[in-house]
């Protein structure tokens, strides 16, 4: 897959080319494309390559960051919302008044 979405890219060109301070021409000198072609992927009439997508970006003084990370539906077999059940049941166990001053911890004397 070597286009990306027509609305991700151009609402993506946007808002870098508006931060980016640059009149269009500017930019499309600077990405080594022509205006017209920018125009196009800014307008969402035309898709760019994630290659291009990513030039354009750092013509604008950005960088494209996309990461993929798995879901985590599970753990250990047990479904997420299963385990989130089970630690809630376990803090309620815990007393919910806490003491005006906590104890503080014993540290060794140092000589």
């Amino acid at each position: 897959m070597n286009q990306v979405s027509n609305s991700f890219a151009c609402k993506l060109l946007y808002q870098a080319w508006q931060d980016s301070g640059l009149s269009l021409r500017q930019l499309a000198r600077q990405a080594n494309t022509s205006h017209a072609t920018l125009n196009a992927y800014i307008k969402g009439s035309k898709s760019p390559s994630t290659t291009t997508l990513e030039r354009i970006i750092d013509a604008c003084g950005f960088t494209l960051d996309i990461a993929l990370r798995p879901r985590i539906r599970f753990s250990n077999g047990v479904p997420r919302g299963e385990e989130l059940a089970a630690v809630l049941a376990l803090a309620e166990q815990f007393p919910t008044r806490q003491t005006k001053t906590p104890p503080l911890p014993v540290f060794p004397r140092i000589s």
